[in-house]
């Protein structure tokens, strides 16, 4: 399977440009928010929102000066999201690096993730269409209920799939499917092309988070950039948790497990739970919903125009349903 750097190749030039848009967007004279904001995109990320907003963007009038108006915004939303996110874990890292809360405090980090929000709010004015503008507010105003959710489900057992399934469209496949459907948007693609392309990064959003839960519980901290096992630390309970659950002969030992972590605040050991859940059926369940959301994905670009671009998101698509990182 490729990686990213190949299958971003093409595109080389332009996430360069968008790169260097980031940097300029968020300097400041104000020192400390340009250390923290520099500190943020200097961890770098998959850029996975941008790359979608680029390949969109080729099923319409493709103009760079265009499509910066709407990547940068949106790795900015995802970004200041991330920041807000180590607040609440608790996390020290992310990627490998020291988040801002930990290299500094969490007022700091609130105040940096408000900051960059507030840029990403002025970047996207550049788009004069107000359909843009809307879509863009309504994922916010989401993805604060997903968040909101998952702090009300932390060790939370009784929670049902479906409301899993709900937080994380909410907390990650909204933010990708509007990467797409803006990206064509912004070159005035047909709408029946942006609404598939919506479809696509929608599914794909899906299999991105599901892959990433299950990550958090079978890699390494060198594979994932974190300790594994942070998720349940923090009391938030994951898809193959969830069907690991629906043993029988499982469900109390995972459920005196989760008790023993909650009452000890995540401040434990957490690999036995993880064993357990490692040889569980929960992950070889989870894994096949994720395929079944990848498979939508793909199928959602069917009917869209061949060429490079099609080929490209079939291929980053790959990339995300069968990641190790």
């Amino acid at each position: 399977m490729k990686n990213l750097i190949d299958i971003y190749s093409r595109k080389k030039k332009d996430i360069a440009a968008i790169e260097k848009a980031l940097e300029e967007s968020v300097y400041t004279d104000h020192a400390m928010l340009r250390e923290t904001s520099n500190h943020l995109l200097k961890a770098g990320g998959k850029r996975i929102r941008p790359v979608f907003v680029l390949l969109s963007g080729e099923f319409g009038h493709y103009r760079l000066e265009t499509m910066k108006c709407v990547a940068v915004p949106l790795e900015l939303i995802h970004m200041a999201s991330l920041v807000h996110d180590d607040v609440i874990d608790d996390a020290n890292t992310r990627r490998g690096q020291l988040t801002v809360r930990s290299k500094w405090d969490n007022r700091i980090a609130m105040f940096t993730g408000d900051y960059i929000f507030a840029k990403a709010l002025g970047v996207i004015t550049q788009i004069h269409k107000p359909a843009v503008h809307q879509i863009m507010s309504k994922a916010i105003v989401e993805m604060s209920i997903g968040e909101m959710e998952q702090i009300r489900f932390f060790f939370h057992s009784e929670q049902t799939i479906r409301d899993y399934l709900l937080r994380i469209r909410r907390k990650t496949a909204l933010l990708i499917a509007i990467s797409c459907k803006l990206g064509a948007m912004a070159a005035d693609a047909p709408d029946w092309i942006c609404n598939k392309l919506y479809s696509f990064g929608y599914n794909i959003g899906m299999t991105f988070q599901i892959r990433d839960d299950i990550l958090d519980l079978i890699g390494t901290e060198k594979q994932i950039g974190k300790p594994p096992g942070s998720d349940v630390k923090q009391g938030n309970i994951t898809l193959p948790v969830l069907y690991a659950l629906q043993d029988p002969s499982l469900k109390p030992l995972i459920l005196a497990e989760l008790e023993r972590i909650h009452k000890l605040d995540g401040q434990t050991d957490v690999s036995g739970f993880l064993d357990m859940i490692r040889n569980s059926d929960g992950i070889e369940k989870a894994e096949a919903l994720s395929r079944k959301y990848l498979d939508k994905a793909i199928a959602s670009l069917d009917k869209l125009p061949g060429g490079q671009a099609k080929k490209d998101l079939i291929e980053v698509a790959h990339f995300i349903g069968n990641r190790s990182y």
